[in-house]
């Protein structure tokens, strides 16, 4: 352990003593290594896809589930779509650095000013365009940044800094060591990340459940703040005034992939359309490659199937006597990360809105649409589901930045 731990040290201190150099970076040099990155990701296809070709062949022969291999798995699409979001990345306005808020007695002005963290650690399952997605928003919001993946994706993850972020960011003429991948596939790099808040005050921490929820506890007993999405899992409540063919076409959509936080894991249906409604939720379901569990069920009601490698096909279903019913189920008995309902009835769907105190909340649209790109037209570092003041829902660059008042003279410029 105290070899991992010196080896996470050693990336942080890097990334630590890059990170002025970041920090003063123009918004024009910011941009330009990011739309680098975007072309790199098209001069070295080969080598990435070469890179993830063996993850992929590597988990496969381990026994990995089809819904974890799709999100290991790089395809020539995939490729260009985390490139189209680079290029939209750098694209997007950087916010003032600073703006005037007020006046304070004596004619004193009152600039709020926004400040780099300086170095952002993340932990991040098997999925190879997360790399991107951090490494561009760090870069984005001028921080520093240690990243460590799950070993399956060691790999992909090391190519695509290798050929992608590193050569972007140094030919603009950036500290290449800004970005740093802890380069082992030893699960205690994880707990080391959050053991160092000298060096990585700020944890973004992403995963499967109980571990992340345990990195999340560890964190804070060495002083780390962390941005955690452990849990996810999307509900909708299929009210009585549903209509069934845009429902099942709704349940269908909203399974387009299985091994990913915001797709339906809970359909909740109101009782008085229970029977009849079944027969058209069940082959919807079929339609997408997914069963129905059925009551009495024999798991939390919440059971997050996407983190189920053998059961990942599966959606809960579960009559409700009411709205209230539903809304009550959705906050209480899941991660509290999206919930929608399908239904004609403006007023059921206004009180759903009302009531629901999760991430995200939906009105005939699919909670797969709880995305930083899909919201907010910018990659995610992670979708934050805390119940209290902060960054909450998806994570973009605008959210990692430390927020500093200064007081000066009137009349100055902010």
């Amino acid at each position: 352990m105290t070899e991992i731990l010196d080896l996470v040290r050693s990336c942080a201190t890097k990334a630590k003593g890059a990170a002025p150099a970041l920090a003063a970076a123009t918004d024009e040099a910011i941009d330009a290594a990011i739309g680098e990155m975007a072309a790199r990701l098209s001069s070295a296809r080969g080598a990435v896809l070469a890179a993830n070709a063996e993850d992929v062949a590597a988990a496969e022969a381990a026994g990995m589930s089809g819904g974890l291999l799709d999100r290991l798995r790089i395809t020539e699409e995939r490729l260009d779509g985390m490139a189209e979001q680079l290029r939209l990345l750098a694209s997007v306005p950087h916010p003032a650095a600073s703006r005037k808020v007020g006046t304070l007695d004596g004619g004193f002005d009152l600039i709020e000013v926004r400040k780099p963290v300086g170095v952002i650690g993340a932990n991040y399952e098997a999925r190879p365009n997360v790399t991107i997605d951090v490494a561009s928003q760090l870069v984005k919001s001028r921080n520093a940044g240690v990243l460590r993946t799950g070993s399956a994706a060691l790999r992909s993850a090391q190519a695509l800094l290798d050929r992608v972020i590193a050569p972007g960011l140094s030919d603009v003429g950036i500290d290449e060591d800004v970005i740093q991948l802890v380069p082992t596939p030893d699960r205690a790099a994880a707990g080391a990340l959050v053991e160092l808040p000298d060096l990585i005050p700020l944890v973004i921490v992403r995963g499967s459940g109980e571990t992340t929820r345990e990195l999340d506890r560890r964190a804070a007993q060495h002083g780390v703040r962390t941005l955690a999405h452990a849990d996810g899992g999307g509900v909708l409540y299929y009210d009585a005034e549903a209509d069934p063919d845009f429902a099942a076409d709704l349940i269908t959509r909203s399974l387009d992939r299985l091994g990913v936080c915001n797709r339906l894991n809970l359909l909740l249906v109101h009782k008085a359309v229970y029977d009849a409604a079944l027969p058209g939720i069940t082959a919807a379901l079929e339609k997408a490659g997914v069963r129905a569990s059925l009551p009495p069920h024999e798991h939390p009601i919440g059971y997050e199937w996407a983190l189920d490698g053998d059961n990942e096909a599966t959606v809960t279903i579960a009559p409700v006597d009411d709205l209230q019913h539903a809304v009550r189920v959705a906050n209480e008995d899941t991660s509290g990360l999206a919930a929608g309902i399908v239904t004609t009835d403006e007023k059921a769907a206004e009180a759903f809105f009302a009531a629901y105190t999760g991430t995200g909340v939906f009105w005939n649209a699919p909670t797969r649409l709880l995305d930083g790109f899909k919201l907010l037209g910018v990659p995610e570092t992670g979708i934050n589901l805390d119940r209290v003041p902060g960054p909450r829902g998806p994570v973009t660059f605008t959210d990692l930045v430390l927020r500093q008042y200064a007081v000066r003279p009137g009349g100055g410029a902010a």
